[in-house]
């Protein structure tokens, strides 16, 4: 029975973040299309936020059983939480804009080693030497996977800087995902999670694209930022139509409920190696279905990284000491 509880978990988190490798290929896509980073996210988290109320509404009222509430601090601090759910997609979705699918997701796997730090940081330990190995390793793929050492692919500094803040974000979603009102169903947990993401989504949407078209002044702050001001439009409601639903579905819908279902029956160090699925997904969709060039010395380094992934997460001696017990 434990065996198939574990197979199922990661059954369930390899499906998980295999849809969500996809995901970055799709805003490429609609990129190509004419539609703005503001309109990709906003009808992401709009129809992502729509779906998840009405499987809530319908667990509700199927479920035999009293389901959770939140209380008013939980509500609150789940809000802020989600900020960085906003900000993970916002960042990755601008640092696609400037350099490939294939470059975006490995920065934004710099979320294995951005843990290591985080978790040091809270806990005021240093980490282990196999933790640190496994850094060492992430940043040698790193290097390998971006291709820095022949520079046959430019790198633009704008969506490097974005691709790392996209992972600070991701970092920062993952732990309070795993830390915050874990009672809470499902899908109540991610409705109020959204909900702060959406927060940081309409903001941008304001400042970057509707707000400049009827305010000179927030125009000049934004000019500040950028030369660009093709974004400064009425906002395409066509985005719903045609990429709004995938969006929203391999984003903010379908991983999230395979995450939390999968995770407590695959554990969190099994959980995160299957995870890193995510990783070579991406790249080979921005292959076949973009044609970007991905070079040999490229996937050496997406193996490095997966193989970093792997050694962090194997239990220690003395974990297996204790689990055999």
């Amino acid at each position: 029975m434990k065996k198939k509880n574990i197979l199922k978990g990661v059954l369930f988190v390899g499906i998980g973040a295999s849809i969500y490798g996809m995901l970055a290929t799709f805003v490429k896509m609609a990129y190509h299309d004419g539609f703005t980073t503001s309109e990709v996210t906003t009808s992401q988290f709009v129809l992502g936020l729509t779906g998840l109320l009405i499987l809530n509404f319908i667990q509700t009222l199927t479920s035999k059983q009293k389901l959770s509430l939140p209380s008013s601090k939980e509500v609150r601090l789940l809000l802020l939480a989600g900020t960085s759910l906003g900000g993970t997609s916002l960042f990755y979705y601008i640092a696609v804009q400037y350099i490939n699918v294939s470059i975006a997701i490995v920065l934004l796997m710099q979320s294995v080693w951005f843990s290591v730090v985080v978790e040091s940081i809270l806990t005021k330990k240093l980490p282990n030497a196999r933790k640190v190995v496994s850094v060492v390793i992430v940043l040698l793929g790193t290097v390998l996977a971006t291709n820095l050492i022949n520079m046959e692919i430019e790198l633009d500094w704008h969506g490097v800087f974005w691709g790392l803040m996209a992972a600070a974000s991701y970092t920062l979603t993952m732990f309070t995902s795993n830390t915050l009102a874990t009672h809470l169903p499902v899908f109540r947990k991610s409705i109020i999670m959204l909900a702060g993401g959406s927060v940081v989504v309409f903001a941008f949407l304001f400042f970057a694209q509707i707000g400049p078209m009827y305010f000179d002044g927030l125009k000049s702050l934004y000019l500040n930022f950028t030369d660009n001001t093709e974004h400064i439009h009425p906002f395409n409601y066509s985005i719903f139509l045609t990429y709004g639903f995938v969006l929203a579905l391999f984003g903010t819908i379908i991983p999230p409920i395979l995450f939390n279902v999968g995770f407590p029956n695959a554990g969190l160090g099994l959980g995160s190696i299957v995870s890193s699925l995510e990783l070579p997904v991406s790249v080979t969709m921005a292959f076949v279905l973009l044609g970007e060039k991905v070079f040999f010395i490229q996937w050496v380094g997406i193996v490095l990284i997966l193989f970093a992934i792997v050694l962090m997460n194997l239990p220690s001696k003395k974990e297996k000491d204790v689990s055999m017990a």
